[in-house]
């Protein structure tokens, strides 16, 4: 493959390499999938081409995965789907609660959330089609509803005006320029400043420090591992995509797969790894 990198993108759970064929790790009670290859950019190329208003892309807050994010033991990100779509709103609405440096973001059925930042005045920064802009909110919204998400990420936040000059500073960058795969990581960039945000901000070797938590129901959770921030934010995103009820099927197709696999081969190797019995001596004779 020499220097050429392969794009690997929208893999379901029964496509991902994992760490261990069982999907368990024996300190843990809930199944673990090691997740570390390399994404292509979503950028929400797809979900500006539809119309606005389409009746079939409408919100709905049940389809909203809760999750959490942790690196090694500290937890640095959680959505709590019942919480958020409490805040979820028109944007008309959204533009009376929004405060210079917030965080917003725009939110429809089957469509890659899409985030941005404002920076007053009634506009946004945000990267869309591979290019930082600045836009009217009601503009950048494409009609979805949104809502403030300041408190989704738990890092430290910068001033309201640094975050606003940091936004301002990229506009115009676009194509080969960018250093953000996504609306999200731009966005969160600006807010955190921390390089995590940024492509190639991690060196993707070595144990996978990252840990996203899908609360799956009441009593069931599912764990996924990555090597950087930005390949879980990839992943993460495209579970916003596809929704919750997806998700659940697709993690009980993999596991199901490999519940099936391994008791397939142990029935299979198990017997061949025991020695073969002694014929039974007859009597009156030593065994050779």
């Amino acid at each position: 493959m020499g220097n050429q990198v392969e794009k690997l993108t929208h893999l379901t759970y029964s496509e991902v390499p994992t760490a261990d064929p069982n999907g368990y790790e024996p300190e843990d009670d809930c199944p673990r999938i090691g997740v570390s290859y390399i994404f292509s950019n979503d950028d929400e190329q797809e979900d500006h081409d539809v119309e606005k208003d389409d009746e079939g892309s409408q919100y709905d807050g049940r389809n909203e995965l809760e999750c959490a994010v942790f690196y090694r033991d500290e937890c640095v990100y959680e959505r709590n789907p019942r919480s958020i779509e409490m805040a979820t709103q028109p944007c008309e609405h959204l533009l009376n609660e929004c405060k210079a440096g917030d965080l917003l973001e725009f939110v429809a059925a089957g469509q890659y959330p899409h985030w941005a930042v404002y920076v007053g005045d009634f506009q946004v920064v945000h990267l869309h089609r591979s290019e930082i802009k600045v836009d009217f909110l009601v503009d950048a919204s494409q009609g979805k509803p949104g809502r403030v998400v300041n408190e989704l990420y738990k890092f430290r936040p910068l001033r309201p005006d640094a975050v606003v000059q940091a936004a301002m500073d990229q506009v115009g960058a676009k194509d080969g320029d960018l250093c953000w795969r996504n609306s999200e990581c731009f966005a969160a960039w600006c807010r955190f400043g921390r390089r995590e945000f940024k492509t190639g901000g991690e060196i993707r070797i070595g144990k996978q420090p990252y840990r996203m938590k899908l609360q799956l129901s009441e009593k069931k959770s599912h764990v996924l591992e990555f090597q950087s921030l930005e390949d879980l934010i990839m992943e993460k995103r495209r579970n916003d995509q596809i929704g919750r009820e997806a998700v659940v099927q697709e993690l009980a197709n993999h596991l199901n797969f490999y519940v099936h696999y391994i008791t397939t081969v142990r029935c299979i190797v198990t017997p061949l790894s025991r020695p073969p019995p002694h014929p039974p001596t007859p009597s009156g004779q030593k065994a050779a």
